[in-house]
């Protein structure tokens, strides 16, 4: 868990812990100034991540900047994390992919709002915490599987080509992507300035003093957008609709779609992966101050609240995103007032200049999510988890691998039934002691039914998953001695570790009475 919050706390962009810093409770006006310089921060870093992620969802980017707007204005109002911003994010952005090409734009908005209904149900619940208990490798691996298809979606989207739908075809096609770049003057500028853009986005930190005045990701893509249009450069850009004309509020037709298994499974998906992604940047969020902490139920159905008005808005869904939660604590956040505002800035922008974002090159929005991508990966993290718990490191790569090769809804299911088949096998540890044994050497061809049996105690859980290393230990036993056994020192037995047990006794001692009885018979 530590490695997973530390990792999470770096990816804020940020160099060392100074910036974090404790938060400290003031009043009057220079919580309000803190508080409104955050803000501005937060939403500097907000505009190219909402744009990103929509462009790479297959959905006009006016609708990432509404769920930004929800995550400020409605999500950021309620109790739960008092710091922790919402909105758009790229976790999110190969389900949310699938799900539109599968089923289209205008069922979005029904994903998303039943998905924020059952958000508000298991915070009712008080189902919140539950969320805390899924398996760390797990949400690794779900992280790192996200991460790779980001990066393999987006290299297409870097040279303006249309990616493949499935994970594999992604990764497999790449060859002949890098073919078609090498052969087209346009395609090569168009990888030139996404390229340019992850260097920017890679060594903008390092300039401390640029690095507070403006965050990396919005750098980034203004450097490119203005050398793209310097230079008059043929890429394509963002295309822009309007905030209203991009409302897609969802009909009749589209509550329809719930009744297919396949939209319920990714109804569930958006669930289980926004809670968890939410909950696990609140833990890491409560790390990086020390006010108040965070309440998982109320922030699950502040969540639940939000993704329910961007479903009704046909919006993407949201969660709390870490890379601006990070901004807005390290920039000196005191409340909430910090994400509303934030809220506030997103939407002025979005009313006042769409038009903005349609001097933005799609290639540079891709750069910025590549590196996103990569973030998402634990690098640092796989080989030093490989050496102290390789179960752990097993089960994040398997999850990520299925990811890639199935979907994200399958990828996290085979990773949940891998962690709790290793839990059952790890906490099933049984074995067995044995008191009164002689060897047989010194017991003598004339030892038999007569003698004092040897009293076995089995300790630990006793399953069906320990049961063959069990019988195994039990067939070892001198088979001239009868035996007691003695099952008072487990704290679980099941079924069929006990009708086992009993069986191999039985049978272990008929067979101990029958070569007694046949030596009593033969003359010596």
């Amino acid at each position: 868990m530590r490695n997973l919050l530390d990792r999470f706390r770096g990816a804020g962009g940020t160099s060392g812990s100074s910036g974090a810093g404790p938060l400290r409770r003031s009043s009057g006006a220079g919580t309000f100034r803190a508080d409104f310089t955050a803000s501005l921060v937060v939403f500097l870093v907000a505009v190219p991540l909402c744009v990103g992620v929509a462009v790479a969802s297959g959905v006009p980017a006016e609708l990432g900047l509404i769920t930004g707007i929800v995550g400020g204005l409605v999500t950021g109002f309620l109790p739960g994390s008092s710091l922790q911003v919402s909105g758009p994010a790229a976790g999110l952005t190969v389900l949310v992919y699938e799900a539109v090409e599968t089923y289209g734009v205008a069922a979005l908005g029904v994903l998303v709002l039943v998905s924020g209904l059952l958000q508000l149900a298991m915070g009712a619940f008080g189902l919140g915490r539950w969320f805390r208990a899924i398996s760390v490798a797990v949400v690794q691996g779900m992280l790192a599987g996200i991460g790779l298809v980001l990066i393999a979606g987006q290299l297409y989207a870097l040279a303006d080509a249309k990616a493949p739908s499935s994970g594999l075809d992604k990764i497999f096609n790449i060859p002949g992507l890098i073919a078609d770049v090498a052969g087209s003057a346009d395609a090569l500028k168009a990888v030139a300035v996404g390229a340019g853009t992850i260097v920017v986005l890679v060594l903008w930190p390092r300039f401390r003093q640029g690095a507070k005045v403006l965050p990396a990701p919005l750098a980034a893509v203004a450097l490119a957008t203005a050398a793209t249009a310097i230079l008059d450069l043929p890429i394509a850009r963002v295309e822009v609709k309007g905030l209203l004309d991009a409302v897609q509020p969802p009909g009749g037709g589209e509550f329809q779609a719930l009744a297919e298994v396949g939209v319920l499974g990714t109804v569930l998906a958006f669930t289980l992966i926004a809670s968890a992604e939410s909950l696990f940047s609140a833990a890491a969020v409560d790390r990086l101050h020390d006010g108040p902490r965070t309440d998982y139920n109320k922030e699950l159905m502040a969540q639940g609240a939000g993704n329910t008005v961007c479903g009704l808005l046909g919006a993407l869904p949201m969660t709390a995103v870490i890379v601006r939660s990070a901004a807005n604590v390290q920039a000196g956040a005191k409340t909430k007032a910090s994400r509303v505002l934030h809220g506030v800035w997103l939407l002025v922008f979005a009313v006042l200049f769409p038009s903005a974002l349609g001097i933005i090159p799609v290639a540079t929005l891709a750069g910025v999510l590549v590196y996103s991508g990569w973030k998402l990966i634990p690098t640092k993290d796989l080989v030093p988890l490989w050496k102290t718990h390789r179960g752990e490191a097993i089960i994040l790569i398997v999850t990520a691998g299925a990811i890639v090769i199935t979907n994200m809804f399958e990828g996290v299911i085979i990773g949940l039934l891998m962690a709790v088949a290793k839990t059952a096998w790890e906490t099933s540890h049984v074995h067995v002691e044995v008191s009164g044994h002689e060897d047989d050497e010194g017991s003598g061809s004339g030892s038999g039914s007569g003698d004092q049996p040897l009293r076995v105690r089995v300790r630990g859980n006793a399953t069906f998953l320990r049961l063959p290393k069990l019988l195994d230990e039990l067939e070892g036993l001198p088979r001239k001695r009868e035996v007691e056994l003695d099952l008072t020192g487990l704290r679980h037995v099941d079924h069929a570790c006990e009708m086992a047990l009993a069986t191999w006794t039985e049978r272990h001692n008929a067979v101990v009475k029958r070569d007694a009885a046949l030596e009593e018979r033969i003359p010596a």
